[in-house]
């Protein structure tokens, strides 16, 4: 006797609580709104997308993040990238830099290279670009706490090549409130740490004005566990506070909110993506209007990267991970990114293979070359679904927006532990889900196929650590130790004034001051930041 099959109820929510119907129409957007026109692309609030004709002008940077081992390694799989048709780059720092600690520190050891490349010295970021010209290639780096340091070596690492810092091009994430609220990779407080973000911003405005001294994050918010409603909300207030605090600082919005950037993640629900970054640019253009009334228009455009989410890789059946990536990519480019990267088959298991990550390069240029969907400017704009969706998300992100607004902004919010038990209920109600099989993951808790398929996988051997840590300790002997005292010492004097450090940075890392010598300068004057976990409920 055959089964009888579960019938699928006929309304059911997606993956933020929202709950959808078998069927929408025109008068389901006019119930919602009865202005249902999105308005144009290139114009306020740009629902439809930040440039008139968008890809017909040009395509999204294909920017595959990549970091490992050494710089020599990190080095070879970039011109590899390149010459397989990537056309940006993206750095992976390992543990160690991005919490600020050389790869001698003792809580480094295990960790040199693991999960990105190893930064200690100005000589390991002229490894890393070697041979690449950094006046033709846009460059995005992930980095957070030490992140001022970090550029200050790629910016000395331009100077050799004799590049002006007007040619450079490319991201610094540089963005902290989203580690104190998912990724908990820091150095010093919140108030210090906005002061280091607004003299990188400074120092982009009047030296490197076509850098991005910012890229506000949601990808690891939604990688912690949140709904695509959190991840917009809290991502759009990180961004909204760090407008505020810039202009506190005394710079002019105009000179530098057309240069912030945005970091998004693209997950499962294909239409829960799109309508996501639709709405993310409609409440950017509103909120940044409202609140901090710029004159130039492009103050109000929320230009945004794409990396397509690492917490829906699974180890069970890793082939399906390429389809799971190539609907998230479409998603990304559906929904107007500026940039993406796609993740590699393989990323669940180890760090991506040569193979598996030009798989992941192809996905985007198929997508971009033989799918149609970048003939087109916003080509799902106009579906009653969509537009319903963009509509609904915005007005549940707008309700968390009001929230913050009343617990005196993002940082009384961190400080409180509220993003945080917030993005906690949504991972562990997720969690239920899939347990109790009422969320389906193909291959983990449906169609389960018991035959085990291995895949090559990238293997960090433990001689990159060594490696490191005596390169590291040459320069720590052969630099100019009188010199390099006198410079630490004046950043440090400076940093304690609360005066302008970012030229200083660059002195000490010309002098070959090491990230942890540096970000341990930041935490004798700032302090190190600890979380409060007894905030949580």
């Amino acid at each position: 006797m055959r089964k009888k099959k579960k019938e699928r109820k006929p309304n059911f929510t997606n993956l933020s609580g929202i709950e959808i119907k078998p069927l929408y129409t025109k008068a389901s957007i006019q119930k919602y709104d009865q202005n249902t026109d999105s308005g144009q692309p290139g114009k306020p609030p740009f629902t439809r997308g930040i440039y008139p004709t968008m890809y017909r002008r040009q395509l999204w940077t294909m920017r595959q993040f990549s970091g490992f081992a050494s710089a020599v390694e990190t080095n070879k799989r970039y011109h590899y990238l390149l010459k397989n048709g990537q056309t940006g780059l993206s750095v992976a720092f390992d543990l160690p830099t991005l919490m600020g600690y050389d790869s001698d520190h003792p809580k480094s050891r295990g960790e040199v290279g693991k999960c990105g490349v190893a930064i200690d010295t100005l000589d390991d970021m002229a490894r890393l670009f070697n041979r690449i010209p950094l006046a033709q290639v846009s460059t995005s780096m992930t980095i957070n706490g030490p992140a001022m340091i970090l550029f200050a070596m790629y910016l000395a690492v331009a100077e050799k090549q004799g590049v002006s810092l007007k040619q450079l091009q490319g991201t610094l994430q540089n963005d902290i409130l989203k580690e104190y609220i998912a990724q908990k990779e820091w150095i010093c407080p919140p108030e210090p740490s906005l002061k280091l973000i607004n003299d990188t911003i400074r120092f982009c405005v009047e030296e490197a004005p076509g850098f991005h001294p910012i890229s506000i994050s949601g990808y690891h918010i939604r990688e912690a566990g949140s709904t695509a409603v959190q991840e917009l909300a809290f991502t759009l207030y990180d961004g909204l506070t760090y407008v505020g605090s810039a202009i506190e600082a005394g710079l002019k919005v105009d000179t530098f909110a057309p240069r912030l950037s945005f970091f998004f993640n693209a997950h499962n629900n294909f239409f829960e993506e799109i309508a996501k970054y639709r709405a993310a640019r409609r409440l950017w253009a509103t909120e940044m209007k409202h609140r901090f009334n710029p004159h130039d228009p492009l103050s109000l455009a929320l230009r945004f990267h794409t990396q397509t989410a690492g917490c829906t890789l699974t180890a069970q059946q890793p082939h399906n991970n390429i389809v799971r990536v190539s609907l998230q990519a479409l998603a990304a480019v559906l929904g107007g990114t500026q940039s993406l990267h796609t993740n590699s088959m393989d990323e669940t298991l180890a760090l991506p293979s040569e193979e598996a990550v030009t798989i992941a390069l192809r996905t985007q240029q198929i997508i971009a070359h033989e799918s149609g969907a970048a003939d087109t400017v916003d080509p799902l704009g106009g579906s009653y679904y969509l537009e319903w969706l963009t509509n609904r998300m915005e007005k549940e992100a707008r309700k968390y927006i009001k929230k913050l607004d009343a617990m005196g902004g993002m940082i009384s919010a961190i400080e409180k532990g509220f993003p945080q038990e917030e993005i906690h209920h949504a991972a562990a109600a997720t969690q239920r889900e899939i347990d109790q099989g009422e969320q389906i993951i193909v291959g983990v808790n449906a169609f389960v196929d018991d035959k085990r398929r291995s895949i090559p996988t990238l293997k960090i051997k433990t001689s990159v650590e060594r490696a490191q840590v005596v390169q590291l300790r040459k320069v720590k002997k052969r630099r100019n130790k009188r010199k390099l005292s006198r410079i630490l010492h004046r950043l440090e004097a400076a940093a304690e004034e609360g005066a302008y450090l970012m030229p200083l940075v660059l002195d000490a890392v010309r002098a070959k001051a090491t990230v942890g010598e540096i970000s341990d300068l930041f935490r004798r004057v700032y302090g190190e930041y600890r979380e409060d976990l007894s905030l949580r409920g």
